[in-house]
């Protein structure tokens, strides 16, 4: 009687990085999906549970990205992208010398990201800078208004749709020769 070895279905490795598998295995659902940008990691996660997913990254004792390097933001009007905002949080381990970039897509018209201020105060200010910038309003701040721009100022300056303003730069060129510049 002969015996027939079934070939054994080789297991696939997971090769992303650390932080993405060990996201996975702590929250599952959270992290939508993960890039290589650049020679740097990036975990596009759930909007909502953009506080968790940090919090994660932060207490993994495999992980310890305990420094929230930078918070900001994206405008993608006009490059055929949506959603058109992405929130953009860079996060570094001391402890692993190892960097990686969270970001959460935030459509328009619905440009809120829950706080992150109350785990991280250093996105205190950060946030603030989002919100005066980009018009994007973080549900949970303890003190979101305007941290750059008057407090009358009607626009955010940083996204895509509002009008570069301009004032006229006197230079030789642009002066006529018997005006003072």
């Amino acid at each position: 009687m002969s015996i027939e070895a079934k070939p054994e279905q080789a297991e696939t490795a997971d090769t992303r990085h650390p932080a993405a598998q060990r996201l996975d295995a702590a929250l599952p659902g959270a992290l939508h999906r993960t890039l290589e940008q650049r020679g740097q990691t990036v975990l596009v996660v759930d909007r909502e549970r953009i506080r968790d997913v940090l919090a994660s990254l932060r207490d993994d004792p495999a992980l310890r990205f305990g420094m929230l390097a930078d918070l900001t933001a994206v405008d993608y009007l006009g490059m055929d992208r949506e959603p058109r905002f992405n929130v953009v949080y860079n996060l570094l381990s001391f402890a692993n010398n190892n960097r990686v970039t969270v970001k959460v897509e935030v459509p328009e018209g619905d440009e809120v990201v829950p706080s992150v201020t109350p785990d991280w105060p250093t996105a205190n200010w950060l946030e603030r800078e989002v919100f005066d910038m980009m018009g994007i309003r973080f549900s949970g701040h303890p003190d979101l208004r305007r941290i750059l721009m008057p407090h009358d100022w009607q626009t955010n300056p940083q996204r895509k749709d509002v009008p570069l303003g301009e004032e006229p730069v006197a230079f030789s060129d642009n002066v006529p020769p018997n005006e003072p510049a």
